[in-house]
């Protein structure tokens, strides 16, 4: 039997109480339904005034827009407030005072809520100025509400330029405190591809021995759990294993757990990287260094995504800015990382150890970049590097000396610039290269290494050495000749055709007769001058050397000789470089 709420009659009542009008029954016609009554009329909502104008359009959507924000951001009125203050603050023309002014009224309004502050895409432009010109006090009370926040923001897309500027102003006690709460979080952090930036910053501000905490961390899990282990006094890997007895296996299987997402997502540009990497190689197999080095060589030949710059600009780009934020996402990471000692030994290691076509690769990512990797400190000793070990000398010639043939006069009278060129004419000579350049130089992976290739780098000396022994007793060095792993070509040979061939040589010879006034008065140009007068077989270029003590119109003399003087006249043979007996 149904229920009393299934009865018919039940549904009638309902209707009836809640004062809605009858179901219409079965028989009932269509103007029966037109008769019914209406039990409630609802009040009519008055309609909005439709925006008419242009101008009206647009104040209607810019409120509407104004209460979306609202309801949407806590802090939406703060943010203008703040906005307007920062427009004043970054200016150039402001005064100190007013700008210690603004500042110090923009803390007073983001106090309590500096941690809000510093996640919002616009507010954390406001928060990094006031860091960047706020008195000390004030700088350590943002410290101090943000310390145990730093880890967090380190992740941040926006707060990171914050953190960072932070760390690089921040005295010896923060930089302490934050580097102990970096403790167990070096790994994750720098496998994150914001947060990587943070570790290097920190660790290009720290200390030898914090350095060497925040490294140790990624050598062992061992040293990562146990705080008290990594207080020593050297970061070297091998050190570390036989000092505190660990098992060379695992440390290997941790290191490539650290290692290997690194490589994977391309976060390789930073020197923390780089000096792990490094320290790697050296207890690595053959296999896993091979590995690590192929996955390398893309990274490093292809542009680079990040653009350098600590702070944000809010300013709207010139075309000037763009095109130099193009220009330097395109070049090579190759060239960026060459900043560094470090840097220096992986690309070098990536040139030794990689095979042939990842040479090439390599070389050909240097076209239109050759000139800004000569006039640094340690990209000069890669392009040495690079002239004395590649096999491919019409490649070599194509992309990088024709660029430095251009720029010749520029090379030679700058210190770095100049010793590709030396390497050429004078290969790993003392005199022009230190004895760490030359340890730089002749970097290459142990176990890459075989024994054959080591001794006879060991025993094989340069092939002008009967006069370079004399030198080399004077100011100390050694004349071996750098190996790659697959070189086969003679190294004479490869200089004969990179310098004569490709005619760097009769373009430098016209240079330094061109200005040789100059080239004798300075430090470096001498060098050169003095290099290419021992290579060439012409008697008259000598008077250049001795001019020097013999005056200005002595110079000019022999500048009317050396006219004659024709190119054809190289001191190679198909055996040896001969260098005039004479030859002071």
């Amino acid at each position: 039997m149904a229920g009393g709420g299934d009865h018919p009659g039940a549904n009638k009542r309902k209707r009836e109480a809640a004062g809605r009008p009858k179901a219409p029954s079965k028989g009932a016609g269509p103007g029966d339904a037109a008769k019914r009554k209406k039990t409630y009329d609802a009040p009519a909502a008055k309609p909005k005034p439709q925006p008419v104008t242009a101008k009206e359009k647009r104040v209607a959507a810019k409120e509407m827009s104004e209460s979306r924000k609202m309801k949407r951001k806590p802090n939406y009125n703060l943010e203008k407030e703040l906005a307007v203050l920062w427009e004043k603050m970054r200016c150039r023309d402001v005064s100190k005072e007013n700008r210690s002014k603004l500042v110090t009224e923009a803390l007073r309004k983001m106090d309590g809520k500096y941690f809000e502050i510093a996640g919002s895409h616009v507010t954390a432009r406001v928060l990094q100025t006031c860091v960047k010109w706020c008195s000390q006090p004030e700088r350590d009370a943002v410290f101090v509400a943000l310390q145990p926040h730093l880890l967090h923001l380190s992740r941040k897309k926006y707060a990171v330029f914050l953190v960072k500027k932070l760390i690089k102003l921040a005295t010896k006690k923060q930089l302490a405190l934050f580097i102990s709460s970096l403790h167990g979080h070096v790994a994750s952090l720098l496998r994150h591809t914001i947060g990587a930036a943070v570790v290097d910053c920190t660790f290009h501000q720290a200390t030898p021995p914090q350095k060497r905490s925040l490294l140790l961390e990624l050598y062992s899990t061992e040293l990562q759990l146990f705080k008290d282990l990594t207080e020593q006094k050297s970061c070297s890997l091998l050190e570390t294993i036989s000092k505190l007895g660990l098992q060379k296996s695992s440390v290997l299987q941790y290191m490539t757990t650290v290692i290997q997402p690194l490589l994977e997502k391309g976060i390789v540009e930073y020197s923390i990287v780089h000096t792990v990497i490094l320290e790697y190689l050296t207890i690595a197999d053959k296999t896993s260094a091979s590995d690590v080095i192929r996955q390398l060589i893309p990274h490093l030949t292809q542009g680079s995504s990040v653009v350098d710059g600590d702070e944000l600009s809010g300013v709207a780009e010139v075309p000037t800015k763009s095109k130099a934020k193009k220009k330097r996402s395109s070049e090579p990471l190759l060239i960026r990382i060459m900043q560094t000692r470090e840097g220096l030994k992986i690309g070098l290691a990536c040139l030794k150890h990689g095979s042939a076509k990842d040479r090439k690769k390599i070389i050909k990512s240097l076209k239109g970049q050759n000139m800004k990797l000569a006039l640094g400190d340690y990209g000069c000793l890669f392009l040495a590097c690079l002239l004395s070990i590649v096999d491919d000398t019409k490649l070599v010639t194509k992309v990088v000396i024709d660029e430095l043939t251009n720029h010749l006069k520029e090379l030679i009278f700058d210190k770095n610039g100049r010793r590709p060129l030396l390497q050429l004419l004078h290969p790993l000579c003392s005199r022009y290269l230190t004895p760490t350049d030359l340890n730089c130089l002749k970097y290459s992976v142990p176990s890459l290494v075989s024994k054959d290739e080591a001794s006879e780098s060991a025993t094989k000396v340069n092939l002008d050495s009967k006069l370079d022994d004399v030198a080399d007793k004077e100011h100390g060095g050694s004349e071996d000749t750098l190996v790659a792993s697959d070189s086969k070509k003679d190294p004479f040979k490869r200089r004969q055709e990179l310098l004569v061939k490709s005619e760097l040589f009769e373009v430098l010879i016209e240079t330094c007769i061109e200005n040789v006034g100059e080239l004798l008065r300075t430090n470096f140009g001498k060098d050169v001058l003095y290099e290419v007068i021992s290579l060439v077989n012409a008697p008259c270029f000598y008077l250049y050397l001795y001019s020097q003590y013999l005056g200005r119109i002595f110079i000019h003399l022999c500048y009317f000789f050396v006219k004659g003087a024709t190119c054809d006249k190289y001191a190679f043979t198909s055996m040896t470089i001969t260098r005039d007996e004479h030859c002071p």
